[in-house]
């Protein structure tokens, strides 16, 4: 990737999506109970912050290539001198398609890496437990960050950053209609606003329906973020069968059966024609859409505004999470918990996220495509990134810390997430199709995740 300010969005919801979809692991969570060092394999499981006043040593720090390693690497020379004694090598890796045979092999393992929360779970037994070096900053992590990265009673995951869903809309078409869509507050209302505009624009299918199922599958746990389930509780057994979920499809389901949906891929030629021309004026998903105005819609840039997804019932939360990463510091690494400094300054110290999300070279505007998960660093009154001229100029910091706020506790990602999209993704899919019924979709997706993945890993 270039230094294309907000590029990053594209690359987390197709880049990191193919690779959850294709790397399936099968490895379980850590053994807490068991051990040599009967008694005490809680604390030796346990990575411990460095003694030292003034450490010493070399870290190694693998992120992907891209934007965000610029980012980071921008960061390091200011951490060095924070911290005199530690070096930094920090290495641009296709991590997906490496991390697991370096894990295994225990052969140059680094000492932190960036990892998508989808697969925390699964690499755990090869982690260190985060708990103690972030027992002084949990209170102020979004609840649904250190839910996603907790195996059994570890924590296995530096929470990164934090993708609140959204609903974008295109606002000057829909005033246009003489829709006002900040009246929008449930599902419900965003129904009713969708047939109005189609009522007025009689060409147009105003809600997004994605048609990846790997994105689908994606935003269909934002959805269910909102009313605070997921695919699998905090045991990791499958509660996919529920009146939650049900509600869920039903609403898709009526999207698509009453014509008021785009059925299309993220992205695609298709999917920005369909928002350039006016046909799709809604969009809920992950914060990173804002890319799109920013890159991608040169016809409609500037018309497209931010709000807080509506609520499933009324006084409902008003965001779900959609994505998101953390860094993760592997047991086999020299000096996991030097890399453990460097997070701590990148995530927790007013400098490092600062640089991270705020004005910078890469970011001319700062990182907006995504918000601290870090409370005191998503303030709402000091913005880190500046208000976007593609949405007409709107704080989306304002909108999206709000939002973030909003997002219910959750529970771990289980290691199968990713296998769970040839059932669950798929069956979506055959449901928009109008080949199955949301009933059928929950009964034929929770025999096969169980079957294939739950009872074999």
């Amino acid at each position: 990737m270039n230094r294309n300010p907000n590029r990053r969005g594209l690359r987390l919801a197709v880049g990191g999506g193919i690779a959850v979809a294709a790397l399936v692991l099968t490895a379980c969570g850590p053994d807490i109970a068991g051990g040599a060092d009967a008694g005490d394999e809680t604390a030796s499981d346990r990575l411990q912050a460095p003694s030292d006043a003034q450490p010493e040593g070399e870290i190694t720090i693998w992120d992907r290539s891209g934007d965000l390693y610029e980012v980071f690497d921008a960061v390091i020379d200011d951490f060095e001198k924070k911290y005199p004694g530690i070096t930094v090598n920090h290495e641009a890796v296709d991590i997906n398609a490496k991390l697991q045979n370096t894990l295994v092999t225990g052969s140059d393992v680094p000492d932190g890496v960036f990892l998508d929360d989808a697969l925390v779970g699964g690499f755990a037994e090869h982690l260190w437990d985060v708990t103690d070096v972030l027992e002084p900053y949990i209170d102020d992590i979004a609840p649904q960050k250190i839910d996603a990265t907790t195996v059994g009673d570890g924590i296995y995951g530096v929470p990164f950053d934090l993708n609140p869903g959204l609903l974008y809309y295109n606002a000057t078409a829909l005033e246009a209609a003489g829709i006002d869509a900040t009246t929008i507050e449930t599902y419900d209302d965003l129904l009713a606003a969708a047939k109005e505009y189609q009522a007025a624009v009689p060409s147009a299918k105003p809600i997004h329906l994605e048609q990846s199922a790997f994105l689908g599958q994606l935003q269909l746990e934002m959805y269910a973020s909102q009313l605070g389930t997921s695919i699998a509780d905090s045991a990791g057994e499958l509660r996919l069968d529920s009146p939650e979920y049900e509600q869920i499809l039903t609403f898709l389901d009526t999207v698509q059966t009453e014509g008021l949906g785009t059925r299309a891929e993220y992205l695609t030629p298709t999917d920005i024609a369909e928002l350039e021309n006016g046909n799709q004026v809604f969009y809920p998903w992950a914060i990173w859409f804002d890319f799109a105005p920013q890159q991608l819609l040169p016809e409609t840039s500037g018309d497209w505004r931010a709000m807080e997804l509506p609520a499933w019932e009324e006084g409902g939360a008003r965001s779900g999470a959609m994505g998101g990463s953390s860094f993760v510091l592997p047991k086999d690494g020299e000096n996991a918990d030097l890399a453990w400094l460097f997070y701590e300054y990148l995530m927790y110290d007013e400098a490092g996220y600062s640089a991270v999300w705020g004005v910078n070279d890469i970011y001319p505007t700062g990182l907006n495509t995504s918000i601290p998960a870090y409370s005191p660093a998503a303030d709402p009154s000091k913005p880190l990134f500046e208000p976007i001229d593609a949405l007409g100029g709107q704080d989306l910091w304002a909108v999206a810390t709000a939002a973030g706020a909003q997002i219910p506790s959750g529970t771990a990602i289980p290691a199968w997430w990713g296998g769970a999209v040839d059932y669950l993704g798929n069956d979506l899919q055959k449901m928009l199709d109008g080949d199955l019924t949301p009933a059928e979709v929950l009964t034929t997706s929770t025999d096969g995740i169980q079957t294939n993945l739950v009872d074999r890993q």
